[in-house]
């Protein structure tokens, strides 16, 4: 999975520090946005041709990650 965490960049400069693939303004919730509404990934890499099969992963990989690190506190 580390492998997919060097297509992830997070810059303050850009979508103010939201977690982007690397050398785009596209942010992982953009991905996973477009996942949820039920755009393939043919269709996401057809309307950004930035993008390839391994940005998806690596993005979903990424949430996955964070989700998992997530502590819920009992109040």
């Amino acid at each position: 999975m580390k492998e997919h965490y060097s297509s992830i960049s997070i810059d303050p400069e850009i979508r103010f520090g939201k977690p982007c693939i690397k050398g785009t303004r596209i942010a992982v919730g953009d991905i996973l946005q477009w996942l949820a509404s039920g755009m393939t990934y043919p269709q996401i890499l057809e309307d950004y041709p930035l993008l390839k099969e391994e940005h998806i992963l690596a993005a979903l990989a990424f949430a996955a990650n964070r989700e998992s690190i997530i502590k819920i506190i009992a109040a």
